[in-house]
């Protein structure tokens, strides 16, 4: 468990993304954590140790992370895993068989392969909502409700969810809220501050931010909780690697001046795209046409790089992106370069068909996700994709 220094709640955002949770190495000064590239530690005596045993339970350079994401999120503790999924299934490590939790229905389809294609199978109980819809979630409440988790915006349609209140039903019920904000980051969204019980991300995405490593991590305001989580990371052994979590503590150092950036591309590619497909036909909470676009400005301070939209076939979004010239046709996002996918085929295609055209998941619809290029060069590269379309 590893809990921040109190100095670091402090500061503004960009500040803590580059200062919290570090200081430099008091045997040589350097101003970047160290990789603390070892398995073990020398132990003094039977009992007497520097606080570290095996490093499997904790390791400097991992700490360092940890400290600076539960700082930028204003948690108390963070723990850091191996991926997103490793993350989220040792969250889910928390509950027992015969537990019910209440999730919604458009989420990552790596989530929902987890759930459905394994941890159902262990006894958990889950119950898909539109998290849209605030009663939905109170309607799905049961007297062995342990979590309520929130994705938002979702992935891919770029739904909400009301963090406050949903925040305020799963309390009332003694339940868990467990909110991913891997699309907003602590830059542009603090679930914390609205009710939330645990933050995650998958550190693949914006807090990296270089498409070069895969992690997760978990951020928490509790001290028993944390304890919990710390203990399930320690004994099911999803952690990263010392490099990793070097890698992406250099991302976070960078993330408020990314997001700007990624935000900006953001608003402008879902402007062109609404002006020429159509507004019904874009997905992205910083649109006025956005049907959840209040709720937005409400609990968000930006929108994001992350965009989709309904090009109407499979045949018109494979033109698309085979056209695509500086964005890439690749499964991830968050990355300081530029990505376009097709869910149903890519991120989502271990959700099944039907369900997929339920959420509402076609062959056509594509997702960007809109990096930190030049803006212009953007849009000229949808104009010459999507021509004659």
């Amino acid at each position: 468990m590893t809990k921040i220094f109190p100095e670091d709640l402090a500061a503004r955002l960009a500040t803590r993304a580059v200062h919290a949770g570090q200081r430099p190495d008091p045997t040589s000064g350097a101003i970047m954590p160290p990789i603390y590239q070892t398995s073990t530690y020398a132990q003094e005596a039977l009992g007497v140790n520097k606080g570290y045993e095996y490093a499997r339970g904790k390791n400097p350079t991992r700490e360092a992370l940890e400290r600076n994401v539960a700082a930028l999120e204003t948690a108390q503790h963070g723990i850091a895993f191996s991926s997103g999924m490793g993350c989220l299934n040792s969250l889910m490590m928390l509950f027992k068989s015969g537990d019910h939790i209440v999730i919604g229905a458009n989420v990552y389809g790596g989530t929902f392969r987890l759930f459905d294609k394994l941890l159902q199978h262990f006894g958990l109980q889950f119950t898909w909502v539109d998290m849209r819809d605030t009663q939905r979630i109170a309607d799905a409440m049961r007297k062995n409700t342990v979590a309520v988790m929130l994705e938002t915006p979702t992935n891919p349609l770029m739904q909400l969810a009301d963090i406050k209140a949903a925040a305020g039903i799963a309390k009332k019920a003694g339940a868990l809220t467990i909110v991913d904000n891997t699309f907003a980051t602590p830059i542009f969204q603090q679930p914390l501050a609205l009710g939330a019980d645990i933050v995650w991300h998958s550190s693949t995405k914006y807090l990296n931010g270089h498409s070069d490593l895969i992690g997760g991590i978990a951020v928490m305001n509790d001290d028993a909780l944390a304890a919990k989580v710390q203990f399930i990371a320690n004994s099911a052994g999803a952690v990263p690697g010392p490099m990793d979590a070097w890698l992406t503590l250099r991302g976070t150092k960078t993330l408020a001046l990314r997001m700007r950036q990624h935000d900006i591309n953001g608003r402008d590619v879902a402007d062109w795209l609404a002006k020429r497909m159509g507004e019904e036909r874009v997905f992205y909470p910083g649109l006025a046409s956005h049907p959840q676009h209040e709720l937005a400005k409400r609990q968000m301070s930006g929108f994001g790089g992350m965009v989709s939209v309904e090009t109407g076939s499979k045949a018109n979004a494979n033109t698309v992106v085979t056209r695509l010239k500086v964005f890439t046709l690749a499964e991830s996002l968050g990355g300081v370069e530029s990505l376009v996918c097709q869910p149903a085929g890519m991120t989502h295609a271990s959700v099944e068909p039907a369900r997929r055209a339920e959420i509402g998941i076609t062959d056509g619809l594509l997702r960007f996700s809109c990096g930190v290029e030049d803006t212009q060069d953007l849009l000229e590269d949808l104009e010459q994709a999507f021509k004659g379309l």
